[in-house]
């Protein structure tokens, strides 16, 4: 019979265009039992081929290096959804922080940080959660909050009458027959305005677009 630690060890890559600061961050982590140093690189062509030929738990890159960084997480996301990537870097802008989580990052780690909070945000991260340096990260949800209120009372702000009628005859579940009768209007007119709406709401059926009508109520109520 065999003891000790079997647990596989997270597999990371840095990359970063600092040749210092990489370095250092190699040997700091190097230590950590858990964590596997995959490989390391400078730029965002290494982002991309790290991805393709090692394919690590965790990619953790700097958003401001040589080549198109931004394009390269979009691919990597897209390609290689097993490497979750944490953004490791200076800019401390919200625009830049909610793009980056928009495009399917996991992590947003400014570098003032200590390196407990980046061994922190690996360890998370790789446990399917979303890591946003401590501090930062209210102003990076109320941010993505405040854009998703937007987005919403923009989608009501669009609803004509009708479809406003229809909406509130499928929250009381009425059916397409039953909307008609009580419109006045032929069943095949209400299946047209449910195709606007599904478009109009992005819902895939009558329940997502009852769901997003609820949504839009709340909201509604919030700001009463």
């Amino acid at each position: 019979m065999t003891g000790g630690n079997t647990a596989v060890p997270i597999s990371v890559a840095f990359v970063d265009d600092h040749p210092i600061l990489l370095e250092g961050i190699v040997n700091i982590y190097s230590s950590k039992k858990d964590l596997q140093i995959r490989a390391r690189g400078a730029d965002a062509i290494d982002a991309l081929k790290i991805a393709e030929n090692y394919q690590p738990d965790i990619l953790v890159l700097d958003l401001n290096m040589p080549g198109d960084t931004v394009a390269a997480i979009e691919i990597i996301t897209q390609k290689y959804p097993s490497t979750k990537i944490i953004v490791f870097t200076a800019t401390s802008s919200i625009e830049a922080a909610v793009q980056m989580l928009n495009l399917g990052v996991f992590g947003y780690v400014l570098k003032g940080s200590t390196s407990h909070d980046l061994y922190e945000a690996i360890r998370i991260v790789h446990g399917g959660n979303t890591f946003i340096t401590p501090g930062f990260a209210t102003k990076v949800i109320l941010s993505m909050k405040a854009a998703e209120m937007r987005r919403k009372t923009h989608l009501q702000s669009r609803l004509s009458l009708r479809e406003e009628q229809i909406v509130r005859y499928l929250m009381l579940g009425k059916t397409n027959r039953e909307i008609a009768r009580m419109l006045d209007i032929s069943e095949k007119t209400v299946k047209h305005y449910m195709s606007v709406l599904m478009q109009k709401l992005d819902a895939r059926n009558r329940v997502e677009v009852v769901l997003a009508a609820q949504k839009m109520q709340d909201y509604e109520k919030l700001n009463a």
